[in-house]
């Protein structure tokens, strides 16, 4: 397609940087939009945004284009990434100000000899974290039947045998599969397809443009289904519960400053600070049973537990502990009292 236009291409593997750098900070503050879907575009806008400049001041240009239209929260995204790191230069997308629509587009896709392009049927996005789609036939929330050839990692929905997966995390990140180490990446490649052929970590929700209308969107993201809870459950292991109030209530700011594509912004780091503190005491293990009926846990284990593991020894040890206070207390009292 490059050489198509007479442009040149510049390939950039950013995914080591992606996972390290913005999948661990959005997992670690359990970013989920309105308690609807987690994040995921919102994460890799300010990294596209961050390549595309890396490559500009390697060219020495003076412009970076996108395709992002108002109706796509990529346009304020990407934008505000590349306004925040302080580019000089013309930036923007020419739909911003000359939209156009799907047809059109289309066509003049197809006039430009990019015919395998013009056959898609709805807009899509996909890194490690997120299968996104949204646009074409998911334009109306009232009537948007998925085609499900679509899907990828939840596509194999046959008859596959029950899985015994235990999930390791430490200070708030996973490092192992059944007790095998495995680096963040490689976590999300093993669960999307080990969780997703059961159908889990499908997701639909609305989601809000610059001036409060919604639009439709649909992902599929087994592999962060299965780690947010994870995560949930161990900080309930570990976190008192008004600091996990609190660390619920940051999230929610978090998540605010990245899909209004602020990634860059002080608002967005000291949330993080606060996230990350929460969760250097979160580690411990979860063992889930996941089938086509259901995904239960069978274990948590956390290394610092705040949990009981025997209710009936624990009420007998405290009732004994304030009786022994209570005694304490009456011998104190009159021996004050003889004194007296």
């Amino acid at each position: 397609m490059a050489a198509h236009l007479g442009a040149r291409l510049v390939a950039v593997d950013s995914r080591s940087e992606f996972v390290d750098e913005h999948v661990a900070p959005a997992l670690r503050a359990h970013a989920v939009y309105l308690q609807t879907h987690p994040v995921s575009s919102s994460l890799s806008r300010p990294l596209i945004a961050k390549s595309a400049l890396r490559v500009a001041a390697e060219l020495g240009a003076r412009a970076v284009l996108h395709t992002a239209n108002r109706s796509q929260n990529s346009l304020r995204r990407l934008n505000g990434a590349i306004r925040a790191q302080g580019f000089e230069g013309h930036y923007g997308s020419p739909y911003d100000l000359d939209p156009i629509d799907r047809v059109t587009k289309i066509a003049r896709i197809t006039e430009a000899g990019m015919s395998h392009m013009a056959e898609r049927v709805v807009s899509g996005d996909t890194n490690l974290w997120c299968r996104e789609y949204e646009s074409g036939f998911l334009d109306d929330p009232e009537a948007h039947a998925m085609k499900y050839d679509l899907y990828h990692w939840t596509k194999d929905l046959g008859q596959h045998a029950d899985e015994r997966i235990k999930v390791t995390f430490n200070r708030g990140l996973p490092v192992a599969l059944n007790d095998c180490p495995m680096g963040l990446g490689a976590i999300l490649e093993d669960l999307n397809y080990r969780v997703g052929k059961f159908g889990y970590g499908r997701y639909s929700g609305l989601e809000h443009l610059d001036h409060g209308q919604k639009v439709l969107e649909v992902r599929e993201m087994p592999a962060a289904w299965l780690l947010l809870r994870t995560l949930r459950h161990l900080e309930g292991a570990t976190l008192t519960q008004p600091h996990i109030r609190e660390k619920q209530r940051v999230e929610q700011i978090w998540v605010e400053e990245v899909l209004e594509g602020r990634w860059f912004s002080e608002l967005r780091a000291a949330a993080q600070s606060f996230v990350d503190a929460s969760v250097s005491q979160v580690s411990g293990s979860v063992t889930w049973s996941i089938n086509h009926r259901s995904a239960d846990t069978v274990s948590i284990v956390a290394e610092e537990p705040l949990y009981l593991r025997d209710r009936d020894v624990w009420e007998i040890e405290a009732v004994r502990a304030e009786r022994s206070a209570y005694e304490v207390s009456m011998a104190s009292t009159l021996a004050g009292s003889r004194i007296g």
